[in-house]
């Protein structure tokens, strides 16, 4: 599953339209969104990278207004953690990477007044980017990147979805298109006002059954912290291995 997953980031990178190489590695690059989780690199399998190839990666990411950052799974090129290390970037954490089929889906605890469904008007879609931008921490309103990413998942044969309670947002996350069977379950964050109640949950399990409607094989994500992993297995998901997120401060 490891090795899959991993062609799935890559792949669905190489088809992002502002992706861009430098040396072993594809950037994931989004031009609306500056938030380090939407933009990144991923080594080429078994890379090896030179100094100077870790060198003008950094400079790229410079050059493009974003932190120097990659996530990958260290099995998928053992190589690259060292060289990076030696270039002065730093651990951000090993994340769990878990995934899903409908074999080992469970449904979430009912949640009073809860309904979830895919945006379809701008209103919509700009309420669940808000309730997204201000759960990873954003001010302000959403950024165009979050309302677009939204629309992409759902136009390209993904899942997204906005949750309410009492006709307020109160959750909001997507599944990206699927490359092979897989998808991604990403971008899911709860309102404050909402959280502790299920909704993170109940959400989850909306997107993740839609997607098998769909015809997905499998969902993969990684969870945020223990607790979200919890949640996450409350509702059928399983570890199946780890994911490094690395990266380098600014200058």
């Amino acid at each position: 599953m490891d090795t899959t997953i991993q062609n799935y980031a890559r792949s669905n990178t190489l088809r992002s339209p502002d992706h861009y190489r430098v040396g072993p590695f594809t950037v994931r690059h989004n031009p609306g969104w500056e938030l380090k989780f939407a933009n990144y690199a991923i080594p080429d399998q078994d890379a090896e990278p030179t100094e100077g190839e870790v060198a003008d990666l950094v400079a790229a990411f410079r050059e493009h207004g974003r932190l120097p950052r990659l996530e990958f799974l260290p099995s998928w090129a053992p190589a690259v953690e060292p060289a990076l290390l030696a270039a002065g970037f730093t651990v951000e954490n090993r994340a769990p990477v878990m995934a899903c089929t409908a074999d080992t889906l469970l449904a979430p605890k009912p949640v009073d007044g809860l309904r979830i469904a895919e945006p379809a008007t701008d209103a919509e879609f700009t309420s669940a980017a808000a309730v997204q931008h201000t759960g990873f921490g954003g001010e302000g309103g959403p950024d165009d990147g979050e309302i677009a990413w939204l629309r992409a998942a759902k136009d390209g044969g993904g899942v997204s979805g906005l949750a309410t309670v009492g006709g307020l947002p109160a959750g909001a996350g997507g599944c990206s298109a699927p490359i092979d069977g897989i998808g991604e379950l990403a971008g899911l964050a709860v309102a404050a006002a909402f959280r502790r109640r299920g909704v993170g949950a109940a959400l989850s399990a909306w997107l993740t059954r839609t997607a098998f409607e769909r015809g997905f094989d499998a969902v993969w994500l990684e969870p945020g912290s223990p607790d979200v992993e919890r949640v996450y297995a409350g509702i059928g998901y399983r570890r199946t291995g780890e994911k490094l997120n690395i990266s380098l401060d600014a200058a």
